[in-house]
């Protein structure tokens, strides 16, 4: 690391195994794994071979000195994941979470230019936007295009602050700022993150975008346009009510204590091998 903030790659997984080793094989590349102390990969139940390539894909990631893979208890949702990421890198004294999705969609070189020149250390929310001047997008239909844009426009003016994407897979989240675990009554599935861009916008936080690269080649998408639509009308409609029972009220399906999950494997330095646990975290 170039300066004292530890930040910690966290890359959500589900039934991704086409896509994870290559995932994985970003971090490899110099000018990023310098500014990397360690990645956690949590795969949410995946019934393909995500987890296997996954580890084997960590296992020789010799450029960042702390590798880790969970698997969660439970299927959580993405959401859950977060929740499971955030914990396990305050737990581990990281300043800083980098979100990457297991699906490669995004590449973490577009968050290259604010870990370079030290400006993420001036905000809590560095989110990634699709959507944004100067991104691109590769094999992104024009419906969906267009139906993230509207919802961009609605909660934008709901938030009166500008939201150039609501939840792409590239974000960078300062850890201190969930020192309330605001996030534990969020929502744990694919919504997840709308409530967190709704809460971020009404409190004080320092939130800013980036531009980036987003493209959509062999992955498969868990999003239901539908479903999802009707989703996020009904979350809106909470929010325009009061913000303070927003905030403050119970979002889950499935009400948690915790979010326990189990060490598969860990590495460390030049280790080729894992260190398997069968304890949760």
């Amino acid at each position: 690391m170039l300066n004292n903030s530890r930040i910690l790659v966290f890359i959500p997984m589900y039934n991704c195994a086409p896509q994870i080793p290559r995932v994985i094989k970003q971090l490899t590349h110099p000018d990023v794994a310098k500014f990397v102390d360690g990645v956690v990969c949590i795969d949410n139940r995946s019934t393909d071979q995500t987890s296997a390539a996954a580890a084997e894909g960590l296992a020789s990631l010799h450029q960042i000195s702390h590798r880790t893979l969970l698997r969660n208890n439970d299927n959580y949702g993405l959401g859950g994941s977060h929740k499971v990421a955030i914990e396990f890198g305050r737990k581990h004294g990281y300043d800083f979470l980098i979100v990457l999705h297991g699906d490669d969609q995004g590449s973490i070189i577009d968050l290259l230019p604010y870990l370079e020149d030290g400006s993420y250390l001036n905000e809590d929310f560095l989110m990634g936007a699709r959507f944004m001047k100067g991104s691109r997008l590769e094999g992104y239909s024009l419906l969906r295009t267009m139906a993230n844009k509207a919802f961009n426009f609605i909660f934008s003016v709901i938030s009166r602050r500008r939201l150039y994407d609501l939840g792409s897979g590239l974000n960078l989240f300062r850890l201190s700022s969930f020192d309330d675990d605001f996030q534990h009554r969020f929502a744990a599935d694919l919504t997840f993150n709308y409530y967190l861009i709704l809460t971020v916008a009404a409190r004080p936080f320092r939130l800013r975008f980036f531009p980036l690269t987003w493209r959509e080649d062999d992955q498969v998408s868990n999003a239901k346009l539908s479903r999802m639509g009707f989703q996020i009308l009904n979350l809106l409609g909470q929010r325009v009510k009061s913000l303070s029972a927003f905030e403050k009220g119970e979002h889950r399906a499935i009400v948690r204590d915790a979010y326990p999950s189990t060490v598969v494997g860990f590495w460390e330095g030049d280790q080729t091998s894992s260190a398997v646990a069968a304890d949760p975290i």
